[in-house]
């Protein structure tokens, strides 16, 4: 037993030090600028989409839940990972498999073997139960089954951030062109308010009152508009085939989306980040478990410098006839216990664990520089918010004196104070500023997407999968 021991420790090729590990960033020191703050605190709910209390926007995106094109990418990974951590499952534990075989031989009469067996038929028949087991002494297969585990983990997580993706793009699509279809409603009022404001220069030159000059500057501005119209117009044509192929619909499909009033939905921003941010985002958590996994490839890794032992072993019957066969002088029986020492094979083995170990050093760059991003994405996100919402506050105010203005002008003119002119410049001034306000209302809806989605659009950290059993 001594001798058994000193050989299996002779065997063992000597593990070169880990001297090039990456440090992992500490997500619990990730915080925002004190500066960025908005008005409400909090994390996004679940289906954040339904906020916005709009029935068409709820239906595109759960037709995409449901098998969005970009989902089955996502779908196919964690397939693969569950089939490699079956693989890996497979190599744990005892293997039992059966055996049967039969087979009819003639041997040469002028052989190896003499008559009687000579110049004879015989029939082998063979029952068999094989078993193999690996005793897994230094952890070698379970470190590849939890590698395994953590690659099918990081799947999971990568369908979520998949998911979450997909309903910010639906959402940012859908909102542009409900926004295109307002500002064109708005714009064709622009239009026809100009193209009054051109008649009247033409009847107001008829008269004396005005020159050509002043016509041909309200016509350039009239054609400003009209190219305008037709920007919208490409532009509304263009989001609605963006959301057929995010929802994976087809040509009839969306066909009868209609222009709705959208309103900004209740948007926060939590007073703190730190580890939370590590539960609610699904890329963070696809990185962390991908940064698990490379660890446990490097035990691994590591485990293979060691001596492996296997045993093999096989119950059976085995008879020239087959009425002899189940009787127990046909049984055979094997046992074989197998020794692998990595005795010439340090080359190799240094090569395999340098090249986890520099895995594990890519995916720990990969999780701090994610980290970073993340942070990065919720910090513009909130201060882009909190900047609309003071311009939002300041074209408020704008449009309100707008209207006022209008307001004034068709008094002074129903008074006989002023004339038709004066109307329709107040008219196109009000209108003017309210293609800004549906504006900013549409970049506030994209800004409000853009935050929800760096928070983790309401995505919570799964419980891990456990291994399973074959």
């Amino acid at each position: 037993m001594v001798a058994a021991v000193a050989l299996a420790l002779a065997g063992c090729a000597s593990v070169p030090p880990d001297s090039n590990a990456l440090a992992k960033r500490d997500i619990a020191g990730a915080e925002l600028s004190s500066s960025i703050k908005l008005a409400n605190e909090g994390w996004p709910q679940a289906q954040w989409w339904t906020a916005y209390h709009d029935e068409q926007l709820n239906a595109i995106i759960k037709q995409a839940l449901a098998g969005g094109p970009s989902l089955e990418v996502a779908a196919a990974h964690i397939g693969s990972a569950r089939s490699s951590l079956s693989r890996s499952v497979a190599d744990l534990g005892v293997d039992i498999s059966a055996y049967a075989n039969a087979n009819r031989q003639r041997y040469s009469g002028t052989g190896l073997f003499p008559a009687p067996i000579g110049g004879a038929y015989f029939t082998d028949e063979t029952l068999r139960l094989d078993l193999r087991y690996n005793f897994d002494w230094w952890g070698k297969n379970r470190a590849q089954v939890a590698a395994a585990v953590g690659e099918l983990n990081a799947g999971r997580a990568a369908y979520a951030e998949a998911e979450q993706a997909l309903a910010a793009s639906i959402a940012q699509s859908y909102f542009r062109l409900q926004g295109a279809w307002a500002r064109l409603a708005n714009t064709e009022q622009l239009a026809a308010t100009q193209d009054a404001l051109v008649q009247d220069k033409a009847k107001r030159i008829a008269r004396g009152l005005s020159n050509a000059d002043e016509q041909r500057a309200a016509q350039s501005e009239l054609n400003l508009m009209r190219k305008q119209q037709a920007q919208l117009k490409a532009d509304i044509e263009h989001e609605r085939e963006a959301l057929r192929a995010l929802a994976g619909a087809d040509n009839t499909a969306l066909a009868d989306l209609k222009p709705v009033a959208v309103s900004p939905a209740p948007h926060a921003l939590p007073a703190r980040l730190g580890m939370e941010l590590l539960g609610r985002r699904p890329d963070l958590q696809a990185a962390r478990w991908k940064l698990e996994a490379s660890i446990s490839k490097i035990d691994a890794a590591k485990a293979a410098f060691y001596p492996d032992l296997n045993l093999n072993a096989s119950i059976g019957l085995d008879t020239v006839k087959v009425e002899n066969l189940l009787q127990a002088a046909s049984r055979t029986v094997y046992l074989g216990p197998t020794l692998t020492l990595p005795l010439f094979d340090s080359k190799r083995l240094d090569a395999q664990l340098d090249g986890a170990r520099t895995s594990r050093n890519e995916r720990i760059a990969e999780y701090n520089q994610t980290i970073i991003e993340a942070v990065r994405e919720v910090a513009q996100g909130g201060a882009q918010l909190q900047g609309i919402e003071q311009q939002i506050v300041q074209q408020s105010a704008a449009t309100t004196l707008a209207r006022a203005q209008l307001a004034s002008a068709q008094s002074r003119m129903d008074h006989g104070l002023t004339n038709n002119s004066s109307v329709l410049n107040a008219r196109l001034s009000l209108l003017k500023q309210q293609d800004a306000d549906l504006y900013l209302q549409q970049v506030q809806l994209l800004a409000e997407v853009a935050l929800t989605n760096a928070l983790g659009g309401g995505y919570h950290e799964e419980a891990p999968l456990a291994t399973v059993t074959k």
